[in-house]
């Protein structure tokens, strides 16, 4: 546990210890830092991603940035403000920050030789930019796996915040929701319980009495949820399909409550992102939009 000094500005200051417990020690550690990086850098994809949309217009500068050499860029610029944000909150020293941010931004810079000399395509740009990323990456982590964390600043509400970080990236999957309402197709509630099965298997969480057999249960009920959606169609099937995530959000909650199966976080998560859809889903029918 952190041992805390709180000033009269209501900042807090941790003391010289407070990075993240992590599974495990040596190559497990290693692994659960870089699968941070990795969720932080999607967390700033879908964050500042509709940001750049939405920006273009006013500035005119869409087909500047659909352009696939600056929509590299920009990709780079997401992932990286989502990853200094994350290293920070971390405690990590900003030499690291920094170097990690060149993992993200010199491979692209390499590809983008050839796509300018006309030896790559835009998707060959994209691709080889992520592939020379991962064991960059993995170079900077090493590099720096037995600093010690340095002491940061952080307010109470940052705290709390980041310890809701599920809720927070639930709600970020659906950003672009908001701003078109639709309903998901039918076959997208299989995910539903395919995700639980999954987990359950990866985590062998599924050997407990009833375990397995409530699961396999859910599957059949959502499978035959999805089947009466696509054979019904319309407007119906549009209710089925809310209906259904919205139901999920129950299934969420009571393993919340259990700890069984799946991790908390991830029931946390998948109940905020399966409420949310839900209503986006339940206006859309309402409005019209279906």
């Amino acid at each position: 546990m952190e041992n805390t000094r709180v000033y009269a500005d209501s900042m807090v200051v941790p003391s010289p210890a407070p990075m993240p417990a992590a599974p495990g020690t040596g190559t497990r550690r290693l692994w659960w830092h870089l699968a941070e990086m990795a969720l932080a850098m999607v967390v700033g994809m879908l964050l500042l991603g509709p940001l750049w949309d939405a920006a273009g217009a006013p500035l005119g500068i869409t087909k500047t940035l659909g352009r696939p050499d600056v929509a590299a860029l920009v990709m780079a610029t997401n992932m990286t403000v989502g990853m200094t944000v994350w290293m920070r909150y971390r405690a990590h020293h900003w030499r690291g920050v920094v170097e990690m941010a060149a993992a993200m931004y010199v491979p692209f810079l390499v590809v983008l030789v050839p796509f300018w000399a006309g030896r790559l395509d835009g998707d060959a740009l994209m691709l080889g930019g992520h592939l020379l990323m991962v064991p960059a990456m993995v170079l900077v982590a090493v590099r720096h796996r037995h600093e010690t964390p340095v002491a940061v600043r952080r307010h109470p509400a940052v705290v709390a915040l980041a310890h809701r970080w599920p809720t927070g990236l639930a709600l970020l999957m659906t950003v672009d929701m908001w701003v078109e309402p639709k309903v998901l197709n039918p076959w997208t509630m299989l995910v539903l319980p395919g995700g639980y099965l999954l987990i359950g298997v990866v985590r062998r969480t599924l050997r407990g009495p009833g375990v397995l057999a409530t699961q396999l249960v859910g599957l059949v009920a959502w499978v035959a949820l999805t089947l009466a959606a696509v054979a019904v169609g319309g407007q119906t099937a549009a209710w089925l399909v809310a209906l259904g995530w919205l139901a999920h959000a129950g299934w969420d909650l009571a393993h919340h409550r259990t700890g069984r199966v799946v991790p908390r976080w991830y029931t946390e998560g998948c109940a905020v992102l399966d409420t949310t859809l839900a209503g986006i889903m339940i206006v859309a029918i309402l409005t019209g939009a279906v």
